[in-house]
């Protein structure tokens, strides 16, 4: 396994929750986590982070012990004169941390951000890819 989310039975449980027992007129101050998608590919982890409206400024990327941690804050835009009517779009900060394996290089981590994804690029060390093991005949051992 290259990498693990952190207590996802709580932030899938407080979702829930939330759900059932709140009016859909009424928010928690809890914003969700940043949903994220995870792919494999030859000699890298991807993972993409969904950022809508949130100024690259105010994201931040850390690695402490093998744990990955995103941030983000989206801020409020309303022109002076406006009136809030409906609000479903959640402002404030939003984290997410990840638990890395040993197996990935956090120090070789590549951060891009593009039409409202963060994109982190995590390459597998060279050790931890898969090799090829050559096989000795019994007549190779023997000479």
């Amino acid at each position: 396994m290259y990498l693990t989310t952190i207590d996802p039975f709580s932030r899938d449980f407080d979702r829930i929750v939330r759900r059932a027992f709140s009016p859909a007129y009424v928010r928690t101050s809890v914003a969700p986590a940043l949903p994220m998608d995870t792919l494999r590919s030859d000699g890298e982890v991807v993972l993409r982070f969904d950022v809508p409206g949130v100024d690259p400024e105010k994201i931040d990327v850390t690695v402490d012990r093998g744990v990955l941690t995103v941030s983000a804050t989206r801020e409020e835009t309303k022109a002076e004169g406006e009136e809030q009517v409906v609000r479903e779009r959640y402002v404030g900060s939003f984290t997410r941390r990840v638990r890395l394996a040993d197996n990935l290089d956090a120090d070789a981590i590549e951060a891009s951000h593009s039409d409202g994804v963060l994109e982190l690029r995590i390459p597998v060390r060279e050790e931890a890819k898969p090799r090829k093991i050559e096989i000795n005949s019994h007549k190779e051992l023997a000479a």
